[in-house]
């Protein structure tokens, strides 16, 4: 069994730490004796405050773009350097949402989708690296990744952030196994909307989504839930969480098969699918008969 897995006194490595949720599983994780890598393209004003604060033996920060897997494996170097040791909790929090540099309407980008490179493979890649560096070290070690309810679900007015979270879900169960066989847990959550600069610096996401009206999750609700899924034994490797509010009551334990609706999706009514949709119809009624 691999039982319960205290992050004190562990070395944990958090993508997108810089800001939302990754910067408050960073926050929780030191708070709780763990000496915390923050790995992010630059930090927020609230995440350098809090390195600045934080003694520098519990906290680092690396620059890190997740897109570029050598900067996913310079973590690794980093931890050893500072530590002497490698990683053993890996958060994979980094991600977009629809942005208008890459997205499935824009469609801008000439060869690839960033979206999916930062969404879908870099959970990939960092699991890749842990599983292998873990062994390496001849230690256990546990994964958590960032999907959503749209992992489960689906956002039909932003099928590209659906297909990168469904990824992340049906690679989370994927490794179910590896707990067993080779000592490393690999899990997910799927959180509703949450109170982040993905939603809260894009004024029209929020008005589109209607996410004015309702209650956002803190990323400290999701950070604390995060860290009950790499801490808990009860939560075994293939683990997905869903959270759609503050406290048990709003959570589930996603079973791999006959998954019933997301109580979060009661709320959905016509007027507020209708506003979802709008800017899509806008830009495939300027396409429809436009030609070349």
């Amino acid at each position: 069994m691999f039982g319960d897995f205290p992050v004190k006194d562990k070395i944990v490595v958090v993508t997108g730490g810089g800001s939302g949720i990754g910067l408050a599983a960073a926050q929780l994780a030191t708070s709780k004796g763990a000496k915390t890598i923050i790995a992010d393209l630059k930090l927020t004003p609230a995440a350098e405050t809090f390195v600045n604060s934080t003694p520098t033996a519990s906290i680092l920060f690396q620059p890190c773009d997740v897109r570029n897997w050598a900067d996913l494996q310079a973590l690794i170097r980093v931890s050893l350097d500072q530590w002497g040791d490698v990683p053993d909790v890996y958060i994979a929090a980094a991600g977009v949402f629809d942005p208008e540099w890459s997205n499935f309407w824009d469609d801008t980008e000439e060869n690839s989708y960033a979206a999916m490179e930062i969404n879908a493979n870099h959970p990939i890649k960092l699991t890749r690296i842990a599983m292998r560096e873990l062994l390496r070290a001849n230690k256990k070690g546990v994964v958590c990744c960032v999907s959503s309810l749209a992992g489960i679900a689906a956002a039909p007015a932003a099928p590209l952030y659906t297909a990168a979270k469904h990824a992340v879900w049906g690679f989370v169960k994927a490794m179910a196994p590896y707990e067993a066989m080779e000592g490393v847990k690999v899990t997910a959550v799927c959180p509703a909307a949450v109170r982040t600069p993905l939603f809260t610096d894009r004024p029209a996401a929020m008005e589109q989504y209607s996410l004015m009206e309702k209650a956002l999750l803190d990323p400290a609700d999701v950070a604390e839930c995060m860290v009950q899924l790499i801490e808990a034994g009860e939560y075994g490797g293939g683990a997905v969480v869903e959270i759609w509010a503050r406290g048990p009551e709003g959570r589930r334990v996603v079973p791999e098969w006959n998954i019933a609706p997301s109580p979060y999706f009661a709320a959905h009514t016509p007027e507020v699918v209708e506003k979802i949709f709008a800017p899509v119809k806008e830009k495939l009624a300027r396409e429809r008969g436009g030609g070349h």
